[in-house]
């Protein structure tokens, strides 16, 4: 029996993709399937899934609101995802993870202990859209940020631990994002050589 409590997926799935031409960066596929289909695929378990951006393709039982100012950033769209959220739990996640398991989800789950705890690549990097939060104090910190301002500073008034995921050889990292048009070939080569 799973002992966690329920959790909402917020994926924030806006941005304009410069780097990447303009795209929309969620809906380049990578192994076969959109990047943002591959985030979906890994929280199906949240009692709501809440995409926030511009009008896209998402399963009907996908929440899809518009962050205000369109276009205006990540805490904008998160104050916007996380008005639909219900649950005390609720993972923030980017919509650009192609290789985010359920896994990695449920061993954020199991790790919150303070206000957060956010994935940490190899390099030592905080991964602020990977990463699981309690609800309230989330959006306490986001309704502080007034006007446009950064995720790091948003987050920095919160308790969060950070959690290094071991990645076996062989298996692409839950973090690896797709920022450049390198970026998102490389993913595509690794979904390429992953075994079907």
């Amino acid at each position: 029996m799973d002992a966690q409590p329920a959790y909402t997926a917020v994926v924030l799935a806006g941005g304009r993709a410069a780097r990447l031409g303009g795209q929309a960066k969620p809906q380049l596929e990578v192994g076969g399937r959109t990047m943002l289909a591959a985030v979906l695929a890994a929280v199906t378990d949240a009692a709501r899934r809440v995409v926030v951006g511009p009008a896209q393709p998402v399963p009907d039982d996908v929440v899809l609101v518009r962050e205000k100012p369109p276009g205006g950033g990540p805490v904008a769209a998160l104050r916007a995802g996380l008005a639909r959220v219900e649950t005390d739990v609720v993972a923030v996640l980017a919509g650009d993870l192609p290789f985010l398991t359920t896994a990695a989800i449920g061993e954020l789950r199991a790790r919150l202990r303070a206000d957060g705890v956010l994935v940490v690549d190899d390099s030592g990097r905080d991964q602020l859209l990977l990463g699981v939060w309690r609800t309230e104090p989330l959006r306490t910190a986001v309704s502080r940020s007034g006007g446009p301002t950064s995720m790091r500073r948003t987050l920095s008034g919160l308790s969060f631990d950070r959690w290094r995921p071991v990645v076996a050889q062989g298996t692409p990292p839950p973090w690896l994002d797709c920022d450049t048009p390198a970026d998102l070939a490389r993913a595509q080569q690794v979904a390429d050589g992953l075994p079907g």
